[in-house]
């Protein structure tokens, strides 16, 4: 039996070899692991759906497989085998001893054209009730900028729903014709110039990694469909310090670190149920705003392999003791890789705090689709006026970059403030463990 890439999850259509566990000849039990995928942001296991005897491995590692692609043969006398392969889903359990984490969808890239598949110009997509053709906003937006006729692009997904790289593949085919779209519309910019920079000495080249395509394509998309506005801040974080100072060592008797993040996580927690919009998202097929009555937030990471977003759950419902443990738990996790899809999902608002490594201000791009991310950076003393006489206090530089589709500036200058006043206010009672 051939043993093929199944369905991973919603919208995950392929990943990157990272290991294969087997070998040709080797003795294979069922929902045994036979190979890691690496998919966006986390990798898995894929598990053997029958037991036997590794005939044949098809892949190697570091080479990008898709949904339906035959990985390894197996000789056995399961007549269920086949099915079981393409409907099972990576193991939650390993024989290895690093912890198995699902896959996450994965960093697109552009798309070759089908064999067989009609040209650019002789598709055109019909809808009886007049409809125009399925597609994700940001795909719809992107369409839009470039002057691209979607009904003229076939899409891959169910339903003919186009994704990015069906509009890719489109413009690709453009190029290669050389013939300029329909009538009345603009024809696909010309490709960059190739540049060889080795003529002005040694280079080396260095493949991108799933995470950092992922991460490149979602920085764009964001870029590209937001309407963004960065609004500075300063906060005066000299008292929580002090706290921190005061109660970290009963923390660490605990289990916890108390970080100046635990402080602006529980703070940000309330003041998004203050200002329900800064916790919200825009849906642009039905212009509908979604509010959520829960409050996850997503933690910018800085692991090895690149920057990678968990979520902490629930944070309105958390003490600063239990919100200190999991963000340690999760930061720890993450940089391991040992995280799980589903911890990488769901977030509300995001923190990225770059004052660990020594970074000022800076402008954070939107982690769509929320409305609106914290950018942190490191406090510093600074001389300033309290009560009318200059002293030396520690100032926090807050930069909160927001969907002005959604919050207006009033708005976000509202919540900005309230995130201070509670930083600068911060009552010790919250602090003591009881």
């Amino acid at each position: 039996m051939d043993v093929k890439l199944p369905q991973l999850a919603e919208g995950v259509e392929s990943g990157t070899v990272v290991n294969i566990l087997v070998s040709e000849g080797q003795e294979i039990k069922k929902d045994q692991a036979f190979m890691e995928l690496e998919t966006q942001k986390a990798v898995g296991s894929i598990p053997s759906p029958s037991s036997g005897t590794v005939t044949k491995v098809h892949v190697k590692e570091g080479m990008e497989v898709s949904v339906g692609q035959v990985l390894i043969s197996i000789e056995s006398g399961s007549k269920t085998a086949a099915s079981e392969a393409t409907n099972s889903a990576p193991s939650s359990s390993s024989n290895r001893t690093q912890p198995n984490v699902a896959p996450a969808p994965r960093a697109q890239t552009v798309a070759e054209p089908e064999a067989g598949r009609k040209p650019a110009e002789t598709f055109h997509y019909q809808s009886s009730a007049g409809m125009a053709p399925p597609a994700p906003p940001s795909v719809r937006k992107i369409a839009q900028e470039l002057g691209i006729d979607l009904t003229r692009v076939r899409g891959s997904e169910a339903g003919g729903r186009i994704r990015m790289a069906d509009v890719r593949a489109y413009i690709q085919q453009l190029q290669e014709l050389q013939q300029p779209q329909g009538p009345g519309q603009s024809a696909p910019a010309a490709p960059k110039e190739v540049i060889d920079f080795s003529k002005w000495g040694p280079v080396r080249r260095e493949k991108l990694s799933p995470l950092r395509r992922t991460v490149s394509r979602r920085m764009l998309e964001s870029w590209t469909t937001i309407p963004k506005i960065n609004q500075f801040d300063e906060a005066d974080i000299t008292a929580i310090l002090s706290l921190r100072e005061k109660h970290n060592s009963a923390y660490e008797e605990s289990g916890a670190r108390l970080t100046l993040t635990s402080f602006i996580v529980l703070v940000l927690a309330r003041a998004l149920n203050k200002h329900p919009m800064a916790n919200a998202s825009l849906d642009e097929t039905t212009g509908e705003l979604i509010l959520k009555d829960y409050c996850h937030i997503g933690m910018a990471v800085d692991t090895d392999a690149g920057l990678i977003v968990p979520v902490l759950r629930d944070v309105d419902k958390k003490n600063l003791l239990q919100l200190s443990r999991e963000l340690q738990d999760l930061t720890q996790k993450t940089r391991e890789r040992k995280i799980a899809l589903e911890e990488l999902q769901g977030g509300t608002f995001t923190i990225s705090n770059q004052g660990s490594i020594g970074g000022s201000h800076f402008t954070p791009i939107i982690y769509a689709p929320q409305v609106a991310i914290l950018g942190v950076g490191r406090g510093q003393n600074k001389p300033v006026v309290v009560d009318g006489k200059i002293a030396v206090r520690n100032m926090l530089p807050l930069c909160l970059a927001y969907d002005h589709r959604v919050l207006d500036g009033a708005n976000a200058v509202r919540f900005l403030k309230d995130v201070i006043i509670a930083l600068q206010s911060f009552d010790e009672a919250d602090v003591i463990i009881k």
